[in-house]
């Protein structure tokens, strides 16, 4: 999966209620751009450049998937949206809202439309003071200084007071921390492994990850289910217990929980499915006496795909073992799922159908994903 993109982008408002505006642009990013890291406090400076009413000014960190100019974009239609009109254009003057593209990471773009570094930041205290807030290490990446060093030699004296209101990051509604270890499960092509590892990037929790690749009987059991599947089940949960309970147990104190891409359980779940009778039931006894010493998620999230989609998921990603995989057998493994969670009494279950949703392209699906886990 790939990596999101930081960015550091810059707030100011001078026209109606501007802690208001500001609070509803960082909404506005929150819903259409990205994942909010940090934001500063708001200080008040006075106009710059010409007379005009105080400002409000902030800054922020942000993660996203978007390209530099898409993003560019979505901020110039938020301040639209917001009310800024044609003619609070380039220059200084009176502003609704402005948002601006600070850093794009360390990279240096010159187009029409796009100039990062912002060419002025360097001369503005009321863009570095609040920067300095979140980035105080940050290299300017054409002048090689960090934040702290450019804001102690900038030449603008404003003087800039903290308002002692603070901005709300949108991103913190959601609660995850209230868990110390959540479990995303789902069929095979559902989309676990992606959504995990969006939720571990997003809110500083320690990501647990199926090591299904490293199996050497999995091509072997796609080729011959019969005479692989009990070598199969075998070594997987020898894998699984290994690695849920190591992982575990190391404390990592700068993460607020831990979040996985499966549960152990799912090893009786699929070999219910291709073990025969006698072996299955040596299995379950071998299984019950190492799952009752392992740790239970406390949030246990079963993603439903419908089988159409799994399938055209399993075709996207393009494993050569995985691309016979009949639609019987994916069905087989959701009732299996679906019937355990039926009967947990020990943790908390949520049952997210995801057929008509695609969270890892469209961030309007994966906020309401995260909505429907944490409501």
């Amino acid at each position: 999966m790939i990596k999101p993109t930081t960015y550091h982008i810059a707030l100011g408002s001078n026209k109606g209620d501007k802690f208001k505006n500001l609070q509803t642009a960082v909404n506005a990013i929150h819903k259409r751009i990205g994942h909010i890291k940090s934001l500063s406090r708001v200080y008040k400076s006075p106009a710059f450049g010409f007379e005009g009413d105080t400002f409000f000014n902030a800054c922020l960190i942000l993660e996203a998937y978007a390209a530099p100019e898409l993003v560019l974009q979505e901020l110039l239609a938020i301040e639209t949206d917001l009310g800024r009109t044609p003619n609070e254009g380039v220059g200084y003057q009176d502003r609704i809202i402005d948002l601006d593209v600070l850093f794009v990471e360390d990279e240096i773009i010159s187009t029409k439309t796009l100039q990062v570094p912002h060419p002025e930041m360097v001369k503005r205290r009321f863009v570095l003071q609040p920067l300095n807030d979140i980035a105080t290490k940050f290299k300017h990446p054409k002048y090689n200084k960090e934040v702290s060093v450019l804001l102690e030699e900038c030449q603008d004296h404003s003087v800039l007071e903290p308002v002692n209101i603070w901005l709300k990051n949108p991103a913190k509604q959601y609660g995850f921390s209230k868990y110390n270890y959540i479990a995303i499960e789902g069929n095979i092509g559902a989309g676990k492994t992606s959504l995990a590892t969006k939720i571990a990037r997003d809110f500083n929790a320690k990501l647990i990850l199926e090591r299904f690749a490293d199996n050497p009987f999995l091509p072997k059991f796609y080729e011959d289910a019969q005479r692989y599947a009990f070598t199969l089940e075998m070594s997987f949960l020898a894998d699984r217990y290994q690695q849920i309970s190591e992982d575990l147990s190391q404390l990592d104190l700068f993460k607020d929980f831990i979040v996985s891409d499966y549960d152990v359980f799912k090893s009786l779940i699929f070999s219910k499915i291709t073990l025969a009778d006698d072996e299955f039931n040596l299995y379950r006894k071998l299984f019950n006496l190492m799952y009752k010493d392992l740790k239970k998620p406390e949030l246990y999230v079963y993603l439903y795909q419908n089988t159409e989609r799994l399938q055209q998921n399993i075709k996207k990603r393009g494993r050569d073992y995985e691309q016979n995989i009949a639609n019987d057998y994916l069905e087989k493994i959701n009732t299996g799922y679906l019937e355990f969670l039926k009967t947990q009494n020990d943790f908390n279950v949520k049952i997210i159908d995801i057929s008509n949703r695609d969270f890892v392209d469209n961030r309007a699906d994966y906020l309401w994903v995260l909505e429907k886990i944490c409501e």
